[in-house]
């Protein structure tokens, strides 16, 4: 199976891409083929369109809190609210949120989804330091013009699957709250790069399959390269395609995702999080075996 792992940035350049990790997954074993850089929205959308069979794990938010989605009378289909965002600018955005924040209490103004609870995840609402809620702005819209399966959030018969990834998951298993990348180049440091090592080398180790039921392999020169870029995008598009891999492994039960996951809100795909019986099903939810 093709696995696609996914880092996003709400303003794709060359200077900063979507970097995404291209592997298969075969015999229990995560092959990494290359690594990509997507340096537009349009190859993106060209890329959700590309012919399948494939599992992509994107890392950004596919929907916002329920509770800001009721408050604001949003309408309750994910497609609906989604495709009615689109039309708002990044600042359209911001300031809307704003007006909402503005008389609420400090501790009440940005609010978590179900998912991040658990996962100890930003808000989507969030739009400075880390811009959570911008790279929701631009990404989920065009999820929702792709005819791609969108899960939980808009489940069909397409092979071509995207679910949401979120690599932090996959890097505190090893590391704890170590911080292991940054964008400013000054906060490059040894220490960071010997936490990327650290990760990469546990990706690489019989653990991973402990826990994701398959192992990771790729060249030496691709390890190198990812220990060494100092921002983290390409070792976090490889945990972004663990986890989309072991979703993909979770196939016959709704990909991992639990049956009480709301739909209107998104869910991150990660064993840590994602704990559905043997027994349950999900309406809507087709196997692409």
């Amino acid at each position: 199976m093709r696995i696609f792992g996914v880092d996003f940035t709400s303003n794709p350049g060359s200077r900063k891409p979507i970097t995404c990790v291209v592997s298969t997954l075969e015999d229990q074993v995560l092959s990494v083929d290359c690594l990509a850089a997507v340096e537009s929205f349009e190859v993106f959308e060209n890329f959700l369109e590309s012919s399948g069979p494939w599992i992509a794990g994107l890392d950004f938010p596919f929907g916002q809190p329920r509770r800001l989605i009721a408050a604001l009378g949003w309408p309750e289909s994910w497609e609906d609210y989604v495709r009615q965002l689109e039309a708002l600018t990044v600042h359209d955005f911001e300031a809307l949120l704003k007006h909402y924040r503005q008389d609420r209490s400090p501790g009440d103004r940005q609010h978590l989804r179900a998912v991040d609870a658990r996962a100890d995840a930003r808000s989507p609402m969030m739009l400075y330091g880390v811009p959570i809620g911008r790279m929701f702005l631009r990404g989920a819209p065009r999820l929702a013009r792709s005819s791609a399966s969108v899960l939980p959030c808009r489940p069909s018969r397409q092979d071509r699957v995207v679910v949401e990834a979120y690599p932090a998951l996959v890097a505190r298993r090893w590391i704890g709250r170590r911080s292991y990348k940054s964008e400013a180049p000054n906060r490059q440091t040894q220490t960071r790069e010997q936490a990327r090592q650290d990760i990469l080398n546990a990706l690489l180790s019989a653990r991973l399959e402990d826990i994701y039921g398959f192992r990771v392999i790729l060249c030496d020169v691709l390890a190198q390269a990812m220990v060494e870029d100092g921002t983290g995008d390409m070792l976090d598009a490889l945990m972004c395609a663990v986890q989309a891999a072991w979703a993909y492994t979770q196939r016959s039960q709704g990909y991992g995702i639990p049956v009480w996951a709301d739909a209107l809100e998104g869910w991150i795909v990660d064993p840590a999080i994602s704990m559905p019986s043997g027994g349950e099903s999900r309406a809507g939810f087709v196997s692409l075996s």
